[in-house]
């Protein structure tokens, strides 16, 4: 690693501030699981409407709190980011990784499980 913090380049400014480097692959790990849990929540909803089994599996997770079936879809979704973000960041905590294409790749990630979100697209599958 070096002394001084690579966007330096982009901006000069900060080259007397004396910032030392560190590595981007923890900051991508999280915004590319941040779009792994996402789709998996919007992916639990489609599937829900798709299987019978899926449905009651997730339908499981209410605990007679009120909450219905979105409890277990968002379970599901936050589990895969916890786990997708304990993996990459293990796998990433001393790597340069690009971390514009994680951004990239965890938004569309992110756009598509919200879209698998909404209602005349998970009522298509019914």
């Amino acid at each position: 690693m070096t002394n001084t913090h690579h966007d330096t380049e982009v901006a000069p400014e900060l080259a007397d501030l004396g910032l030392t480097d560190k590595p981007d692959g923890p900051g991508a790990a999280v915004m590319l699981a941040a779009g792994i849990g996402i789709f998996v929540l919007g992916l639990f909803t489609v599937l829900s409407e798709v299987s019978e089994g899926i449905h009651t599996f997730v339908d499981a997770f209410d605990g007679d709190y009120g909450v219905g079936p979105l409890a277990g879809k968002t379970i599901m979704g936050t589990i895969a980011f916890f786990v997708s973000w304990l993996v990459l960041g293990i796998l990433w905590k001393d790597k340069e990784v690009d971390i514009k294409r994680m951004f990239w790749i965890g938004l569309v990630l992110g756009v598509l499980g919200a879209v698998f979100m909404l209602p005349p697209v998970f009522r298509a599958f019914a």
